[in-house]
């Protein structure tokens, strides 16, 4: 809160008119400078101005004034005001770019568009100030300056913040993951290569007992055959 009233020069019009306060507590109290005061009281200045009564906006009591006038040393003491102003709502615009920093904006762009392809047209905005016009434009090369354009790190020029920069990027890896690349060949998992080992052992092992099974079948119908023909003879 500011320590003097509100409409400090009708405040001090109102205290010259309507109280036997002195030109220095009047001026104290209005943060004014005496001659000013002494200027309203003898008509000089302030004139056509309205007086504002401080008691009915709560910014001075009747008790405080007849404090001020029973001693010429006695200093008011400013009240809180019944008057509630509304905060000032915050205006959302474009990001203020120095007017020094404005033709460095296009080597800004290149680089965030090169660097981080990721980033939506909106994040750049916020990043260095500028349009979707101009992001177009050196996307596709036809800007004005194209030919002669250097990227530039915005964090360095001064466009934005490290900070700034960061969360942009995370949230557009958030909203938009990196396609996974390929690294070349690697090796298997020890789970995989072991069950395919046991496998192929398994197999084998099967395989082996069959063919077993089929030279003792071939063995046992020759001795049945060989018998026969001892025994015809």
């Amino acid at each position: 809160m500011s320590n003097a009233p509100l409409m400090p020069k009708a405040t001090a019009v109102w205290l010259v008119d309507n109280t036997a306060l002195t030109f220095d507590q009047v001026a104290e109290f209005t943060k004014m400078h005496p001659l000013e005061i002494r200027a309203i009281a003898d008509g000089d200045a302030a004139q056509g101005i309205k007086g504002m009564d401080p008691i009915s906006t709560g910014q001075l009591s009747r008790e405080e004034i007849e404090k001020g006038e029973a001693d010429p040393d006695y200093r008011l003491k400013l009240g809180e005001s019944k008057v509630i102003l509304p905060p000032a709502a915050k205006k959302k615009g474009p990001r203020y770019t120095p007017v020094s920093r404005r033709h460095e904006r296009p080597s800004a762009i290149l680089w965030l568009v090169r660097s981080h392809p990721e980033l939506k047209d909106s994040q750049i905005m916020r990043l260095v100030g500028t349009t979707k016009t101009t992001i177009a434009s050196v996307r596709d090369r036809t800007h004005w300056n194209a030919s002669t354009l250097t990227p530039m790190d915005p964090v360095t020029l001064g466009l934005c913040s490290q900070i700034e920069l960061d969360f942009e990027v995370q949230r557009a890896a958030k909203e938009k993951p990196a396609a996974t690349q390929y690294g070349g060949a690697t090796l298997l998992p020890a789970s995989e290569t072991t069950r395919k080992e046991a496998e192929h052992e398994i197999a084998t092992t099967t395989e082996k007992q069959r063919d077993d099974m089929n030279v003792d079948a071939v063995f046992a119908k020759l001795k049945t055959i060989g018998g026969k023909k001892a025994e015809d003879e």
